[in-house]
């Protein structure tokens, strides 16, 4: 693997359990109105299954955990519902925190944080500083976060470090300025709530993944999705641009046994 984590400049390692899976936790809102509550009554609950599949993810060794939050094109939604989502933000870091630290959760935060108000910015950041130094899993919320949003923001800065240049740019220039540069690029895309689109969601680092939809609602996801969510990776057969020959001739058998099992 590349320094920069690119699947695209070579390929990645393979095993049965993905090493960073993306959530794009949808549905919240549909539970609640199923159920006949408010929007924020599913939001709520969001919350409590984004704790169980934190622990579902720990027990089954997968190191990175992304999920798609709130997205830049969230702001549209009505004002109420923003200012309801911003509140369980704070207080689910208020509650949340000490436990992800105490069982060596790395906690990160990637987005636009700037469009937040001061209070929530800093607690944001004294999560990421208790949290820094833990390995168990990386925890990374994606908030006021769009994949075009990402992308620009790489350029910029890629730019700023090359006064002065106009051409000639490669992808290790640039890879490295994106918001999960030191993170593996997602093997597994989830999106719950029964949508098969990826709503400006890491649109560089999907470039490879594997997308797997259920028409669970988020409340309802657990470890029993998760773990059908893996299966079905289990059964992908990652070639990476390559043939399926040439994967059976693979040097790695541990490689071939991972990424062409029932191919």
């Amino acid at each position: 693997m590349s320094p920069f984590n690119s699947s695209t400049l070579q390929i990645p390692d393979v095993a049965d359990i993905p090493r960073h899976v993306a959530i794009i936790m949808d549905g919240n809102g549909r539970w609640a109105k199923r159920r006949f509550l408010p929007r924020v009554a599913g939001h709520k609950k969001g919350v409590d299954a984004l704790r169980r599949v934190v622990r579902a993810a720990m027990e089954r060794g997968i190191g990175h955990l992304t999920v798609f939050a709130f997205s830049s094109e969230n702001w549209r939604r009505p004002p109420e519902e923003v200012s309801y989502l911003m509140q369980l933000f704070k207080g689910a870091l208020e509650r949340e925190v000490s436990r992800l630290h105490t069982n060596g959760i790395r906690f990160r935060a990637i987005g636009d944080l700037r469009a937040f108000d001061e209070r929530l910015v800093a607690m944001i950041r004294s999560a990421e500083a208790l949290t820094r130094d833990n390995s168990a899993l990386t925890l990374t919320i994606a908030a006021n976060y769009g994949g075009r949003w990402d992308i620009l923001q790489a350029v910029e800065k890629m730019l700023a470090h090359n006064p002065g240049r106009v051409d000639g740019f490669s992808e290790e220039m640039f890879a490295p300025h994106l918001a999960l540069s030191d993170a593996p690029e997602p093997d597994l895309l989830i999106r719950t709530g029964g949508e098969q689109r990826i709503s400006n969601f890491m649109l560089w680092q999907l470039a490879y993944a594997e997308f797997y939809f259920t028409n669970a609602l988020w409340p309802e996801f657990g470890s029993r999705e998760l773990d059908r969510a893996i299966h079905s990776y289990q059964q992908r057969e990652r070639r990476f641009g390559r043939t399926s020959e040439q994967l059976a001739q693979s040097s790695n058998p541990e490689e071939v046994e991972a990424a062409g099992r029932n191919a």
